[in-house]
């Protein structure tokens, strides 16, 4: 019996029923796009589409450019069934895999060098995410992407990301002035509950100068 299909056939069915890629182009486009939603390796992606084909959820043929020969891979009627069946089903809730926040979670037990580095760690990646996000952004304006014609679905992953980026990076600027007075990471040694951190709306004012 073949085994289920995983999330990470859905997606590269996904990507298939945009268009044709060779593995190569898939596993770039992982990077480009469905990788910041569901990163894998990308030995997980050039194997994955060989069992798709098996299950006759794709096709594969060869292309030649000169000599050298590219497998380009294409979803299939039956691909299209599926991944329509799929898409139509609620799927799960984010998980989250943050070293630098789990450092910061458990400083007490570290030094307050160790916090300020982590916090300072997570403000440096959420800017740089920020930046990055605005720059994708300025090319969807501008020249409408790659695939233009899916704007309006693009728009709505793309504004998750960017606003997720803005609040890490929010979070991050609240939490070094939260601790900036802190002697330690500890309230025998200095460490204060910042005022409000609690309160169901706090988050609203997290940033806020």
């Amino acid at each position: 019996m073949a085994p289920e299909l995983t999330t990470t056939s859905y997606a590269i069915l996904s990507l298939l029923a945009v268009r044709s890629w060779t593995t190569y182009e898939l596993a770039q486009q992982m990077d480009r796009s469905v990788g910041r939603m569901w990163p894998r390796a990308q030995s997980v992606v050039y194997e994955e589409p060989k069992r798709l084909v098996r299950r006759g959820l794709a096709r594969s043929e060869k292309e030649y450019t000169g000599r050298r020969a590219s497998t380009v891979y294409s979803i299939t009627p039956e691909g299209r069934r599926v991944l329509a069946a799929w898409l139509d089903q609620a799927g799960a809730g984010p998980s989250t895999e943050f070293e630098a926040l789990l450092k910061v979670a458990f400083a007490d037990h570290g030094s307050i060098e160790g916090l300020r580095a982590n916090l300072a760690a997570i403000r440096a990646y959420a800017e740089a995410e920020v930046a990055y996000g605005e720059a994708r952004g300025r090319e969807y304006e501008e020249t409408g992407g790659p695939f233009p014609e899916r704007l309006p679905v693009i728009a709505l992953a793309f504004r998750y990301f960017h606003e997720q980026s803005l609040a890490v990076a929010r979070w991050a600027e609240w939490a070094e002035r939260a601790t900036a007075d802190w002697n330690g990471v500890t309230a025998a040694d200095g460490a204060v509950l910042a005022e409000g951190a609690f309160a169901p709306d706090a988050a609203r004012g997290v940033g806020d100068a």
